[in-house]
């Protein structure tokens, strides 16, 4: 995986060269420091909360995610009557396919919700660079794909849409980093890696699969840029807390019924501090 990044990086600073970002070297002593990979430069840079206690968080029992049929947050189709609904039904609004992709287009919001929003990065000490963000975006992508998978064929057609709503998402946000030469090599690249790393977690998930797998995954996927097979003292809370984050949404997942997913009716459970002890 890493000899992939390291490439990946080195072709984003020289294409990226004209946004003025150089890319920094990462310091086993002051992980946290992470160079900006492609970064949009108006793009705030977020701070480690000290308030939270990473040692705290991520060990209550696992529970479904789908949100409560009285929640604001649910997305229900409109329910037309009369000449709106028979027009619909003739421009196959209510047919299989539209309802998947509505669905996936609702599951695809769920993930970036959560990614996109500064309490990951400030949770886990993690900058908000390209590298980043796109191992989070994996990460939450592997955890909705292999719950659909688990319910057969109807699950994986779904999953399909929801991959070719991440893979435009990436595609946008990889011009939006400047990436405007060599965009179909970019993206051949970020789907090996996308690959690679399903493959990696779960193989990490397995029963046989040794204990601390899941975060030597997960370290060398978000957290390493230099290679280091092991994180060092100051990276291990973050690593660990993150790696317990990641097992639990894996078992809530498979908490959440089916409705709940296919509609993209439930919610990666909150970050931030004000959860710090009960998540």
């Amino acid at each position: 995986m890493l000899p992939r990044w390291s490439k990946a990086i080195s072709q984003f600073a020289r294409v990226n060269s004209e946004l003025g970002r150089h890319l920094c070297s990462f310091s086993c002593r002051d992980y946290s420091k992470v160079a900006a990979v492609a970064a949009d430069p108006t793009e705030k840079i977020f701070n480690v909360n000290t308030e939270v206690n990473l040692n705290k968080m991520f060990w209550t029992k696992p529970h479904s995610l789908a949100l409560a049929p009285d929640s604001p947050l649910r997305v229900e189709d409109p329910q037309y009557e009369g000449i709106k609904r028979f027009t619909l039904k003739l421009l196959r609004f209510y047919s299989k396919q539209s309802k998947s992709i509505r669905g996936a287009n609702v599951i695809y919001c769920r993930v970036i919700h959560q990614v996109d929003r500064p309490a990951i990065y400030d949770v886990f000490n993690l900058e908000k660079t390209f590298k980043t963000t796109f191992s989070l975006l994996v990460i939450h992508m592997w955890l909705c794909l292999r719950r659909l998978k688990q319910e057969g064929k109807e699950g994986v057609e779904l999953g399909q849409y929801l991959y070719e709503i991440y893979n435009h998402d990436v595609e946008l946000r990889v011009s939006k980093a400047g990436v405007n030469l060599l965009l179909t090599k970019w993206m051949k690249d970020l789907e090996k890696i996308f690959y690679g790393n399903i493959v990696a977690y779960d193989a990490a998930m397995l029963p046989e699969a040794k204990q601390d797998e899941l975060e030597n995954v997960i370290w060398r996927n978000v957290f390493s840029d230099d290679g280091t097979s092991t994180p060092d003292h100051a990276a291990l809370l973050p690593l660990q807390a993150l790696s317990r984050y990641v097992r639990r949404e894996f078992n809530c997942m498979s908490l959440t019924d089916k409705e709940a997913i296919f509609s993209g009716n439930f919610m990666f459970t909150p970050l931030g501090s004000s959860k710090a002890g009960t998540v």
